[in-house]
């Protein structure tokens, strides 16, 4: 277990089995944050939350005085319908040195070739595949500037987010740092995972300092920056279209387990005055736009509401699991969900296989072989995934439609067969994570012709042989006296 003055390095997290070796069972003063994380934070998910950078900016018994203090402007950011019931009614209000609407207008920005949104059948760009394909980490680019945003690659996905419903996996890449620049994505939210490198992302309601082993969800309409501390960056984004994030309900476990609502971190208020040319990128339909204006869109001094960008700390999730025989379906691992249209059916699942504890007796223990309706995209944030080639590196990507077989191969059944497995910590030092959702995926151009994409060899099953013939004397024997038995 790392010392408490080793924590300074973000390395030291991936080798922890949860986050609670931090605390020195009580030894120390408890704390929610890395220690290299430079911002101070608010506590929950779903909440109301409030934040001032200088106290008592924020009009009490009301949200729109007739002049706000400090000569404010009062700017409401509303993400749901105005009748949407209370529990599903999301917004938040800004006060703020200028206000969003102070711009000089829209111009078109050339499309990213990289970058895809309309996942129907008819795009003569997508694909439609049963096979079982993957991707080896794609490159960060080192003959060009990059940025978060033109870092964009679009992998799989479905729906269009002009239909309000959908859902985009993406890959990100970059090597620069955003300046005086800002992204809003009027599409939907997105849900980052750095793999390399830390995120410092700035947005409207504060800093969030992102690391490998942690996430970030900024929702739609937000305006944020991502600057790169740790130097070139690479990670995976899901996007969702029409839907929000939210913890998974928790059933039969109760009021505490897998992602606590009070381990979510959201920003508090940090506003800069800065005069001078901005660009701020929109992504609307999938498309590019910008506009400028002349002064920082990271002028908010005080806000309040629950539409709010937020992180996690992976190693803060509390698995659970059979402690007796079987296993108990992947949901057990969702860490956030997000509704479709289908109430029995989620639009997309963020599911991670950390390090956790392996006790199931009489059972078989490796991922039995299965065929289920959702589409499943798989990546490794760091670490080893067991049950997957030795292409699957962290920055990797594994994909498999629904209904489409899949299992491990024949010498790993055998093993797993044979001898009963001990009591076993499995996924030290690793976080796998997969996007599930209950809409077919299509491929993108850009994955499909990716020198980095190969296929699951199903040589890897061929040896797994028809061990019932074996038994064949055994099995006449059993029918020949049933037989008799019911004549």
């Amino acid at each position: 277990m790392p010392s408490t003055k080793d924590l300074s390095d973000p390395k030291e997290y991936q080798k922890i089995f949860h986050w609670a070796e931090t605390q020195k069972d009580g030894t120390i003063p408890s704390f929610n944050k890395r220690k290299n994380d430079p911002y101070k934070y608010q506590e929950g998910f779903g909440n109301h939350f409030v934040s001032e950078a200088i106290p008592g900016t924020i009009p009490q018994g009301q949200n729109n005085p007739r002049q706000v203090r400090f000569g404010l402007y009062a700017e409401q950011l509303t993400a749901s319908a105005f009748v949407a019931p209370r529990h599903a009614n999301k917004k938040a209000w800004l006060y703020r040195v200028r206000p969003a609407v102070a711009h000089q207008g829209f111009t078109d920005l050339p499309d990213n070739p990289h970058l895809e949104s309309n996942f129907l059948p008819i795009n003569p760009k997508i694909h439609v595949s049963p096979t079982q394909l993957a991707w080896r980490p794609i490159d960060i680019p080192t003959d060009e500037e990059v940025d978060f945003i033109a870092g964009l690659r679009t992998f799989a996905g479905s729906g269009d987010p002009t239909l309000r419903e959908g859902i985009a996996t993406h890959v990100y890449v970059a090597n620069k740092s955003m300046k005086q620049k800002a992204f809003v994505n009027s599409d939907g939210e997105f849900l980052i995972i750095p793999q390399q490198g830390a995120l410092d992302i700035q947005t409207e309601f504060g800093p969030l300092f992102v690391q490998p082993g942690e996430i970030v969800v900024i929702q739609r309409g937000i305006r944020f920056r991502v600057e790169l501390p740790d130097g070139p960056s690479r990670g995976y984004i899901l996007e969702i279209w029409g839907s929000h994030f939210e913890l998974p309900e928790l059933g039969p476990l109760g009021a505490n387990g897998l992602a606590n609502a009070r381990d979510f971190l959201t920003p508090t208020a940090q506003y800069e005055v800065r005069k001078e040319p901005w660009e701020i990128v929109y992504k609307l339909g999938g498309k590019f736009f910008k506009s400028t204006q002349n002064h920082s869109p990271f002028d908010v001094v005080a806000w309040h509401g629950n539409y709010v960008p937020y992180k996690y700390d992976l190693t803060k999730f509390v698995n659970v699991g059979s402690i007796s025989v079987d296993h108990i379906d992947p949901s057990i691992f969702c860490v956030l969900t997000a509704k479709s249209r289908d109430q029995n059916a989620p639009l997309a699942d963020f599911l991670i296989f950390s390090p956790r504890w392996d006790v199931a007796s009489h059972t078989y223990r490796p991922p039995y072989y299965h065929r289920n309706a959702a589409s499943e995209l798989m990546g490794l944030i760091y670490g080893e995934y067991a049950g997957r080639s030795d292409d699957f590196q962290p920055g990797s990507i594994s994909f498999e439609c629904g209904m489409v077989p899949h299992g491990v191969a024949y010498e790993q059944f055998k093993a797993a067969s044979e001898q009963p497995p001990p009591v076993m910590r499995i996924s030290e030092a690793s976080i796998a994570f997969m996007f599930e959702s209950s809409r077919p995926f299509t491929i993108t151009d850009f994955a499909w012709n990716s020198d980095k994409r190969h296929e699951h060899e199903p040589k890897m099953w061929d040896n797994l042989v028809d061990n019932f013939s074996k038994h064949a004397k055994e099995v006449e024997e059993i029918l020949s006296k049933v037989k008799l038995n019911g004549a």
